[in-house]
């Protein structure tokens, strides 16, 4: 296959690369680009996540080690690869750069990439890494994030793109039975070691000592820059833990944010600081396709305890409050239940009132000791998780919360059901069509006048 003409160094993507043992990276970004230009699901996908369009008379090739036309071969500056797309007579394109393992991207190369792609007219450059971004769109490293450059660089994370061909696997979403194949192909390649994929794995070096500050009473500054780099962190692990979710339920869960910050990532680390200097919390909210209720995850530092709860409306066609309590309380396996509590929230000024699932399942009429007269109107069915030491401990925070979320959400959240108002009935004096005729009306409405 000839090159494209502003290239003058590059092969197709080989599903097979002839590399050293020693380039993990260039036979993992091969093979890769190599499914993504054969699996037609899996291009329309991950293009998608770009907001880039891939019709079905669309052609995809990638290309791998390219060097452009008038650019020095210098290995050290030479982009992993190139995603071309033809649809008709248009063309995007993207300069890919990727790392594996415990390597990291640099500011510096990815700009001389914008550099690159500006002068030869290439759309946009794809980072690839075991880092981790909320969306596509918003990079991980602020230094690229933040720059001048009008050329965009999305990034995916390899989790991300593993995830993506699970997901594919999993709903059966591949029509093409050679390309469903070759994509669980792809994922046992990425499972394996070898690879170099992995998942956000321990908290930033600043973890322990932000702990120790909270802990001591100390004030959370606003310029602190551990609690930035902390924040920073944290986004990271809740896009991994997303993705986690959505693999054990074979659906797509997400993360629930304000629409603003989707686009506006410094938005949301300032509301995030905000957040963690008035209540020394790390906070989460995950959407669960189906599910009865965002799964909210809370991580408070100054108890070391995680939080992983779910908000449900009472339902308002049981006139008592214990009788709303029953609803909840049937719903709940006694057996997953040893760490669980529940918060009611009362109409007006009511304080919201605490119980433990054990004192609520052997009397639910303690619910309404104090609140007589009232009429409980929703439920905050939650675990709290007291991690200990370990909370302070960047890798083993990680690992705890990565236990305890899904825990929660398999035991508990996943039985509930959210309350419904049940579906309107015919009246028994408006059965037919003629009870309800202008003539029928007009009659009743007499005899209500008399």
């Amino acid at each position: 296959m000839a090159l494209p003409d502003y290239l003058k160094q590059g092969e197709v993507a080989r599903l097979f690369p002839v590399l050293s043992t020693t380039s993990k990276e260039g036979r993992t970004t091969s093979i890769f680009l190599s499914c993504l230009a054969c699996i037609d699901e899996m291009g329309f996908n991950l293009l998608g996540s770009l907001g880039v369009r891939v019709g079905k008379r669309s052609n995809l090739t990638c290309y791998t080690e390219v060097v452009c036309k008038h650019e020095k071969d210098d290995k050290d500056d030479r982009p992993d690869g190139l995603i071309v797309l033809k649809t008709g007579s248009k063309e995007w394109r993207a300069l890919v750069e990727t790392k594996v393992g415990t390597a990291t991207l640099s500011p510096d190369q990815v700009e001389k990439y914008r550099a690159i792609a500006k002068q030869h007219d290439i759309d946009c450059v794809i980072t690839i890494s075991n880092q981790f971004a909320s969306l596509p769109q918003n990079h991980p490293i602020p230094e690229i994030r933040k720059s001048k450059s009008r050329v965009p660089v999305y990034h995916w994370s390899w989790m991300f793109i593993l995830t993506q061909a699970d997901l594919l696997i999993s709903n059966n979403s591949v029509a093409d039975s050679d390309q469903s194949l070759l994509l669980q192909e792809l994922r046992r390649f990425l499972l394996h070691e070898s690879a170099g994929v992995k998942g956000f794995d321990r908290m930033p070096a600043e973890w322990p000592e932000l702990n120790r500050l909270v802990s001591a009473g100390g004030k959370i500054t606003q310029r602190s820059e551990e609690a930035h780099s902390v924040i920073l962190g944290w986004f990271q692990e809740t896009k991994d833990l997303s993705l986690i979710l959505s693999r054990q339920t074979e659906a797509a869960v997400t993360e629930r944010m304000k629409k603003t910050f989707l686009t506006d990532v410094s938005a949301r680390e300032k509301d995030a600081l905000e957040t963690l200097r008035e209540s020394g919390c790390l906070e989460a909210t995950f959407v669960v396709p189906n599910a009865a209720a965002p799964l909210t995850v809370s991580a408070d530092i100054a108890r070391r305890t995680v939080d992983i709860g779910m908000t449900l409306r009472a339902p308002t066609d049981r006139k008592s409050s214990k009788a709303r309590l029953n609803w909840l309380l049937r719903q709940i396996n006694p057996e997953k239940a040893r760490d669980l509590h529940i918060r009611m929230q009362w109409p007006g000024r009511s304080e919201a009132t605490q119980f433990s699932f054990a004192e609520l399942a052997e009397d639910p009429s303690i619910c309404e000791v104090g609140k007589e007269g009232l009429q409980v109107y929703s439920f905050y069915v939650f675990n709290a998780k007291r991690l200990g030491a370990r909370f302070t401990q960047q890798a083993n925070f990680i690992k705890d919360l990565e236990v305890v979320v899904p825990e929660f959400y398999r035991d508990v959240g996943q039985q509930l059901t959210e309350w419904r108002p049940p579906a309107a009935k015919i009246k028994p004096e408006r059965e037919t069509a003629e009870d309800v005729s202008i003539d029928a009306l007009e009659d009743e409405v007499e005899q209500l006048e008399q």
